[in-house]
């Protein structure tokens, strides 16, 4: 207990923290005094030595870890419980989804999702000129950042080309804001060139949006939908996940005596501890929490039977370099046709596993696979199943030896292509890179461009610059400056390889 007060007291004292910042941390710290949800031994060892991870969410679930709450509800029919009425202009719209966020919790103390706003918002714009759409969405741009200051935090637009999807691109670029995140849900039979042209020329400047292979996603979920959110998180709206947990594929690795060995006993053990893991957590938020009693769900923002469980996995790279070492081969994840073949066959088996494997108040009975794109503490262990900082191919090896692993994380994979300032010049070039990474299986597309100042860590941004002043002492105003410095010095993020892209008219075809 003392060492919980000196915790606590810590971060009373600590002058890099806002107050905003000092209260989320107390939270954190309070909610972890409680006694965990009742683990059997051999799940709550494996979490002890970090061979599965609960991502830290917490002792005591009291909400879901992500929630995708339908937003067009309040603005169709308003909130009793918060006492608004309908929309019936621009400006009122905007209002009432400022004053929503608020209401709508997730694992940052913060709303993850934002809704996808150019759907949300074109109702209002009858009447309205581009360039009033384009004034009002800056200011509401400027508020989400000052007020949200969360790089989780996550809005879509797409997939068509719209006044409100122009303009939100075009703020975005100017302001070069690390909240909110953003995903274009690109559909090459909807969408239009332009503004798939016009989002990689953003990425080029800021490193955003975000490009998301909309009919793979759409395929995945129902009627109802899907957003993309936080990191890569691909989930189903007016739900979202109740927990997230994770298995290290290199911890799983150490403990095999080979490949077989590996996928016939150490990995499906491993996956059963996670999922019970995962159980414990759930039963938790849906039978002691309360959290399902809220307006959220009476109002049918939300519906509880629309969580899904997030299965993460990570360390593919150094689990599958691991195996090959103790088979006696040389090849090496992301360069070896050998060795992506096995991280290809470890991916197809936990396919199986997860879907084999029945879970209680989650949507559709199942967890869904997801390549969890990393904590800041991740050291020894590359997020999800990304090759390793440092070692990346030319971008369209890249994406051919990744691409076929894509459609098994049905609950998002991510993959960050740092390529080269030159590509400033040659905006085109990603466009084709782009297109040709959909063509072969990609889910997500996303790019850093190495001279930027606003770049991706895993699926968050932060500016190198806020990481300097962080790191000089000077604290920041947005929650995850914080994460983006530790990861550069523990993880190696910086050391990533920016890479020439040349006009490669499809990745999936060579």
């Amino acid at each position: 207990m003392l060492d919980g007060f000196e915790k606590l007291r810590g971060i009373v004292n600590d002058p890099a923290l806002s107050p905003a910042q000092k209260a989320h941390a107390l939270a954190v710290q309070a909610e972890n005094l409680l006694p965990y949800p009742a683990l059997d031994a051999e799940t709550r060892a494996a979490l002890d030595a970090r061979v599965i991870c609960d991502m830290y969410e917490g002792a005591a679930p009291y909400r879901p870890r992500y929630v995708l709450a339908d937003f067009s509800v309040v603005l169709r029919k308003g909130s009793c419980w918060l006492e608004l009425p309908p929309p019936e202009t621009l400006d009122e719209a905007l209002n009432t989804l400022m004053i929503a966020y608020h209401h709508v919790p997730s694992i940052t103390g913060m709303p993850v999702f934002i809704g996808t706003l150019d759907a949300l918002l074109l109702p209002f714009c009858n009447g309205v000129s581009e360039e009033d759409i384009y004034r009002k969405i800056k200011l509401f741009w400027r508020y989400i950042d000052r007020v949200l200051p969360d790089a989780f935090l996550h809005a879509n637009i797409g997939p068509t080309d719209n006044p409100v999807a122009r303009a939100i691109l075009r703020v975005d670029a100017e302001l070069g804001q690390i909240a909110p995140n953003l995903t274009l849900l690109y559909d090459p039979e909807i969408s239009t060139e332009a503004l798939l042209a016009r989002a990689v020329a953003n990425i080029t400047e800021c490193s955003k949006p975000h490009i998301a292979n909309h009919p793979i996603h759409a395929a995945t979920f129902d009627e109802a939908g899907y957003g993309i959110v936080s990191c890569y998180n691909a989930l189903p709206m007016r739900g979202g996940a109740s927990t997230l947990s994770r298995v290290n594929l290199r911890e799983v690795a150490l403990r095999a005596r080979g490949v077989e060995d590996f996928l016939a006993t150490e990995l499906p053990r491993y996956v059963e501890l996670c999922a019970r893991l995962m159980q414990a957590r759930i039963d938790y938020l849906y039978e002691q929490s309360g959290f399902f009693e809220s307006f959220l769900v009476e109002e049918g923002w939300i519906d509880r039977d629309r969580f899904t469980a997030m299965f993460g996995i990570f360390g593919m790279a150094e689990a599958v370099n691991l195996l090959q070492d103790k088979a006696g081969l040389a090849g090496r994840y992301g360069h070896d046709a050998g060795a992506n073949a096995l991280g290809l066959r470890i991916t197809e088996a936990l396919a199986e596993m997860v879907a084999a494997r029945p879970m209680r108040n989650v949507w559709r009975g199942r967890a869904m696979l997801h390549a969890q794109a990393g904590l800041s503490t991740d050291a020894d262990a590359t997020p999800g199943i990304r090759i390793a900082y440092g070692t990346e191919p030319d971008p369209v090896t890249h994406v051919q030896a990744l691409a076929p692993q894509h459609r098994h994380y049905a609950s998002g994979v991510s993959e960050i292509l740092t390529l080269d300032e030159t590509v400033k010049a040659n905006p085109e070039a990603v466009l084709q890179l782009a297109k040709g990474a959909f063509a072969a299986g990609f889910r997500e597309f996303t790019a850093n461009v190495a001279s930027n100042d606003l770049v991706r860590v895993t699926g968050y941004m932060i500016r190198l610059s806020d990481v300097a002043r962080h790191d000089a002492g000077e604290g920041s105003r947005t929650n995850t400056t914080a994460l983006g410095a530790e990861a550069a010095r523990l993880t190696g993020i910086l050391a990533r390889k920016p890479r020439v892209v040349g006009l490669e008219r499809d990745a999936g075809a060579r």
